[in-house]
């Protein structure tokens, strides 16, 4: 266990840091798999544009890579497209 001050505050900002970028995570996988299950192409249309919002936003703030934003929101589109 950590013995400074600034140690023990760093536990707790950590601590907070990985449970809101845990909930902003998992709400971005939630929507994408919504998105995955539609069959209607109108209301997938409609989706994507959120969905990729939230995927690039998560790279903006180094939850994701950058580059695993890039492919899901690929393989997202592909599957729009395809509908």
């Amino acid at each position: 266990m950590a013995n400074h001050k600034s140690a023990k505050k760093r536990i707790r900002q950590t601590e907070k840091r990985r449970l809101h970028n845990r909930y902003y995570a998992k709400t971005a996988r939630n929507a994408m798999k919504k998105l995955r299950l539609l069959t209607d192409k109108e209301s997938a249309v409609a989706l994507l544009p959120r969905v990729v919002s939230m995927l690039d936003k998560l790279a903006k703030k180094n939850i994701i890579h950058k580059n695993k934003a890039a492919n899901l929101t690929s393989k997202l589109t592909l599957h729009v497209n395809k509908l």
